[in-house]
């Protein structure tokens, strides 16, 4: 539970299901009401952490019509957790996710771990992914704790590695030996494809920065399904802090053609990677990024909404720099 600038509680459901999710978790709606002057198009949706200082999340409301976030984690869609809430004002009946569903499970996605994982630790669901990774200092000695046991480790040793994988993301891939995820396999959870963020001089450290601050596209998707049948000719999308493209990616999933997409983001490397993708998936659209959102006023949108012929989705989420890494 949350406290509003009110001191008033703004509860977060458990289970985090939103208005459903497609792994039969939840009570999925018909409909909600929504005041009238959010009732769309445009469309509108915004994604922001679920655990939020006090008061946050009201002054978010506060600029979107008063709307009511959905709360949603993403452990339902993929093997790892991700609580966010979304303010949008979407209709909600007739979601479906995106085919194939992504791995349920940790098994189910590293296969090969299996072999490997002590049966002690219990993990079926990865934790939130994070922007940092667990250094060689951390695996070491976790190895190091184990090859001093010399059969069953105890209790003790037991709760140290299960706690430090849990909290790290670590999968077995050997005797006593437990590894951090791989850029590519994040790639995988997170609904991108494979090398979605590789190339381009960026580096391991930015590419899991990059990842962690990102969408989940399976989730995403599953939310934006409902605008297939309202825009088959293709849509129109002005994109803010979408970091790598996960807003567009989902669209594309979808099959919903982008006619034009602005997009806004501080860092250069993820307007590269979405730049990247946009060419790599042959997009007959056009995409106009800036870098600078304080350059996005009344004034710059004018003719760009005279250019693009009005925005039919407004899309984005919260900056973060997530300095802990803990996302």
């Amino acid at each position: 539970m949350m406290m509003n600038g009110d001191n008033e509680p703004v509860r977060i459901p458990r289970p985090m299901v939103g208005y459903g999710v497609p792994r039969g978790e939840g009570l999925i709606l018909k409909n909600r009401n929504l005041p009238e002057a959010a009732i769309g198009p445009p469309y509108f949706y915004y994604e922001n952490v679920a655990q939020t200082p006090k008061g946050v999340w009201d002054t978010i409301k506060l600029f979107l019509y008063d709307v009511e976030p959905e709360f949603v984690d993403s452990k339902y869609f993929c093997t790892a957790a991700r609580k966010r809430g979304y303010i949008h004002n979407l209709p909600i009946c007739n979601r479906f996710p995106t085919l194939p569903l992504t791995p349920d499970t940790i098994n189910e996605a590293f296969p090969l771990t299996k072999k490997w994982w002590p049966k002690w630790d219990t993990r079926t669901k990865l934790n939130c992914l994070q922007t940092s990774i667990a250094t060689a200092t951390i695996t070491e000695r976790i190895r190091k704790a184990l090859e001093a046991c010399y059969d069953e480790p105890s209790p003790e040793v037991q709760k140290y590695v299960a706690d430090a994988s849990r909290r790290w993301n670590l999968v077995w891939v050997g005797k006593n030996k437990v590894v951090p995820l791989e850029p590519d396999e994040v790639e995988m959870l997170l609904g991108f494809s494979r090398n979605h963020t590789r190339g381009g001089g960026i580096s391991r450290t930015d590419r899991c920065k990059s990842l962690g601050n990102s969408f989940q596209v399976d989730m995403v998707a599953y939310h934006l399904f409902v605008l297939k049948d309202l825009y088959p000719g293709g849509i129109n999308v002005l994109s803010l802090f979408s970091r790598i493209g996960g807003a567009e990616v989902a669209l594309h999933r979808l099959g919903i053609p982008l006619n034009n997409v602005v997009s806004v983001g501080k860092c250069e490397d993820n307007r590269n990677i979405v730049r990247s993708w946009w060419e790599q998936t042959n997009q007959k659209g056009n995409l106009i990024d800036f870098a600078d959102v304080q350059k996005i006023n009344a004034k710059e949108l004018e003719p760009l909404v005279d250019l693009v012929g009005g925005f039919d989705l407004i899309i984005g989420g919260s900056p973060c720099n997530n300095l802990t890494g803990n996302n």
